[in-house]
């Protein structure tokens, strides 16, 4: 079983990657592989509803990373994407790249149907529910199920967060159960 993992951080290594790491921990430890793709800090495009993607199911912009995605996530077995919380939700450049990714692969030729997804925040101090509620939008689009922690998959950074790396590592347990099915 391969599970995608998405960093939709702009920082390759930040506090999203660490929380990743925990959840590929446990998927690892179940027996899956796991593939990466990281959003990194690249120019991305913003969706410009030329409807391109409903003939093709592939965005008529390729220079950035969103139809790299579209067939990552269309190869997989599981889906796991993390997002930073600015400004209360997921970050811009990576909603823009979910925009354009879900609607071309969801809309018309529903690539992603019956692939288990789980989401990731990441928050200093607030905003994770309203990160995670974004991400569970794109998956509950395109009909893809969506799989649940013991509680809200978010890491706190900058804080002693005991719990959050419990919640992440029963997640990847559940991810990997969910995409054996």
């Amino acid at each position: 079983m391969a599970i995608l993992l998405v960093n939709g951080s702009p920082h390759r290594d930040g506090e999203t990657k660490r929380a990743l790491r925990i959840v590929e921990e446990a998927l690892i430890g179940d027996g899956c592989e796991t593939v990466w793709v990281e959003l990194g800090t690249g120019p991305v495009r913003g969706c410009v509803c030329c409807l391109r993607c409903t003939e093709t199911a592939r965005c008529a912009f390729d220079d950035d990373i969103a139809n790299d995605l579209i067939d990552a996530m269309a190869a997989a077995d599981g889906v796991v994407m993390g997002a930073p919380t600015y400004f209360g939700s997921i970050n811009g450049a990576f909603a823009a790249v979910l925009d354009r990714v879900f609607y071309a692969g969801s809309r018309h030729r529903r690539l992603f149907d019956g692939i288990p997804a789980a989401g990731v925040a990441v928050a200093h101090r607030a905003g994770s529910l309203s990160a995670l509620d974004r991400l569970n939008h794109y998956f509950t689009y395109a009909g893809m199920p969506v799989v649940s922690g013991i509680y809200w998959s978010s890491l706190l950074h900058g804080a002693d967060d005991r719990f959050g790396p419990k919640i992440l590592t029963e997640l990847g347990h559940r991810m990997a159960r969910a995409s054996a099915r």
